[in-house]
């Protein structure tokens, strides 16, 4: 009798376990498959961006390069105070992996300059967003902040290149080698067609003299607009301000995206002389320099 008793015990318990290994199959259990969104689906995961870490801002500018965007820091004669130009100052982060970035201000008895270089690196919190399409869209945003102006279009209908002799023109993407501005290459003293601002009547004048009206900005191939020859996607920024009768001050900012990295590079002089305008083409020129060897640091 305790033998016939237990066996149908076991059984019923035996049946109790197979029912709750495979009856989700007929009430509902294949829901999270036909709900790929529900809670304890398993989906893959966007792609992760290429860079991990970012470089020390303040060390990624070599002396040289300092020499030619701060030409006052040769000029400081205390040894101490001339290597605390150098050093820079780092900007006040809080978590380096994301957002890192340096400072140097140097006067000269002709003018004073700023640099600053930023590089922030893009996480995204979105399985379903890589880290290079959250970078992207931050770019993006830093574009249309920029407020780039449109592309200058020639007769032939076609966007106008910048053809300067220090060679800003995205299909050569190569700068000069020495850095410095020529003496010759004035906007407007070319043979091509006319950039319709009124800068053609300075020629031959010095680097950081004024050319032309001073309050039109850069010329026509100098203006803001992006850029095809830096990282994945870049741009620069040219805008000339002043306050009341104080000297001129020209700041330039390039930005670029490699990857989930996005590098900004603002590029600052003011005249100590009324009337005297901080060359476009020579800062651009040095801007651009500058960005292209972080971006070759970088990798991208």
């Amino acid at each position: 009798m305790q033998r016939k008793a237990y066996v149908p015990g076991i059984a019923a318990l035996l049946a109790a376990v197979l029912a709750g290994c495979t009856g989700g199959s007929g009430d509902g259990a294949t829901a999270d498959d036909s709900n790929p969104g529900q809670p304890g689906v398993t989906t893959e995961a966007a792609e992760p961006g290429r860079y991990r870490t970012l470089p020390e801002p303040c060390g990624v500018v070599g002396d040289k390069t300092l020499d030619a965007l701060l030409p006052g820091i040769e000029e400081i004669t205390d040894e101490e105070q001339r290597e605390k130009a150098y050093a820079g100052e780092p900007t006040l982060a809080y978590d380096t992996d994301r957002k890192v970035g340096c400072s140097w201000k140097v006067e000269s008895a002709d003018a004073t300059d700023h640099l600053s270089v930023d590089f922030e690196r893009v996480v995204s919190y979105d399985n379903a967003v890589s880290d290079d399409d959250q970078a992207e869209q931050l770019f993006a945003q830093q574009v249309e902040a920029a407020d780039l102006p449109e592309p200058v279009v020639s007769e032939s209908g076609s966007e106008s290149a910048p053809e300067s002799e220090s060679g800003f023109a995205p299909e050569s993407g190569a700068a000069s080698e020495s850095g410095a501005p020529s003496a010759t290459a004035s906007p407007g003293a070319s043979s091509g067609p006319p950039s319709g601002s009124a800068s053609g009547s300075a020629s031959g004048s010095a680097s950081g003299s004024a050319t032309g009206d001073a309050s039109s900005g850069p010329s026509a191939e100098l203006q803001p607009r992006l850029l095809d020859d830096l990282g994945d996607e870049a741009f620069v920024d040219d805008e000339l301000s002043a306050s009341g009768s104080t000297a001129k001050r020209r700041t330039v900012t390039v930005a670029f995206r490699t990857s989930n990295v996005v590098v900004t590079i603002e590029y600052a002089e003011q005249s100590a002389t009324l009337g005297v305008v901080p060359d476009s083409e020579e800062m651009q020129d040095m801007a651009r320099k500058l960005a292209s060897q972080l971006a070759d640091s970088l990798g991208g």
